[in-house]
């Protein structure tokens, strides 16, 4: 990244006791890493020292003086000599408008109108944001997010989860340690299942257990395959599924972890025949896979409903400061 000094024409000399301080700032054109170093005293000599070193054409003023780190206009000469020095700001011509830039990540820069057409596309800028306000309205609903919600709040950078939440860095970096530990808790839970899954095969293989259900079992499969057969696949078209959670169920060891709350509800109230032939399970296998669902929903909702209640027993046990003191106020005596 380029790094410049301008020179511009001195200031008339002014009234000795008119003078006031010159502060070192930073500054570039949007869409460009070269920075250039000036001095100014106001806000005033900041934008003509901007037009100047920068080469922003009369016809493009005036100009609009931002900052490089989120965009806030700086409009005010109280507000500017606020700033520390060196603060980065970005010229803003007439009809530009500012873009996030990550320079000090050496990231790329991306302009604006590809970065809207990115989340045009794909949705995934608008996902992770209607994700971030669905937990500011309510932080346990963490709990009800499937694994690639909480693993897109991770991967944001905390810069702009912490914009998009009006938080501090500090607190979103506290935040996407609790969601990874979310993470975490239900891998463990589904290395945990599949490691039982494993025991009670090798069990059942060696005839330690169900050794007198093996017969019962080859008849029902026997009916369930002339079941199945019989079924039009037409059924298959009926489900009200995503492929997103259709891969999930097919895919995913343990799907009902992955999967948010509201997936998990949909799959819960679908056809077990229609989730079989789409699928391509048995219809036992779908109904055992619907129960499992259904389990870890109302084991969801059932802790959301304990985190809501602690906080409200939380509110009722701390009164405001007043109502603390006044008790203390009506026992003292008048003198």
């Amino acid at each position: 990244m380029a790094l410049s000094w301008g020179t511009s024409t001195p200031d008339p000399d002014p009234d000795p006791d008119d003078v006031l301080p010159l502060k070192p700032c930073l500054l570039r054109r949007n869409h460009s890493r070269d920075q250039h170093g000036v001095a100014a005293s106001c806000l005033e000599e900041l934008r003509r020292k901007a037009c100047e070193v920068l080469a922003i054409d009369e016809s493009l003023t005036p100009v609009t003086l931002v900052l490089a780190e989120d965009g806030t206009i700086v409009d005010d000469d109280d507000y500017f000599l606020c700033l520390p020095s060196n603060t980065k700001f970005v010229a803003l011509a007439c009809n530009e408008k500012w873009t996030y830039n990550n320079s000090d990540g050496g990231t790329a820069w991306v302009s604006q109108e590809s970065f809207d057409a990115d989340e045009t596309d794909s949705g995934a800028g608008v996902k992770w944001k209607n994700v971030a306000r669905q937990l500011k309205e309510d932080l346990s609903s963490i709990i009800l997010l499937s694994e690639e919600d909480l693993q897109a709040l991770i991967d944001i950078p905390c810069s702009e989860l912490a914009q998009e939440l009006s938080q501090s860095c500090a607190a979103v970096q506290g935040l996407q340690n609790t969601l990874q530990q979310v993470l975490d808790q239900r891998e463990e839970a589904r290395q945990s299942k599949q490691l039982l899954e494993l025991y009670l095969r090798a069990l059942e293989k060696e005839g330690a257990i169900f050794s007198n259900q093996e017969e019962p079992k080859a008849t029902l499969g026997g009916d369930v395959d002339a079941v199945d057969t019989g079924i039009s696949k037409e059924m298959a078209s009926q489900v009200a599924l995503t492929s997103q959670i259709l891969t999930a169920l097919k895919e995913k060891p343990a799907p009902e972890l992955s999967l948010s709350s509201q997936d998990l509800e949909l799959v819960s109230k679908e056809d077990p025949r229609s989730l079989a032939v789409a699928m391509s399970w048995d219809v036992e296998k779908a109904e055992t896979v619907q129960k499992a669902c259904s389990t870890e929903l109302a084991l969801r909702l059932q802790q959301v409903q304990s985190l809501r209640s602690l906080r409200n027993v939380s509110v009722r046990r701390d009164p405001l400061p007043e109502e603390q003191q006044s008790p203390k106020r009506a026992r003292q005596d008048p003198e």
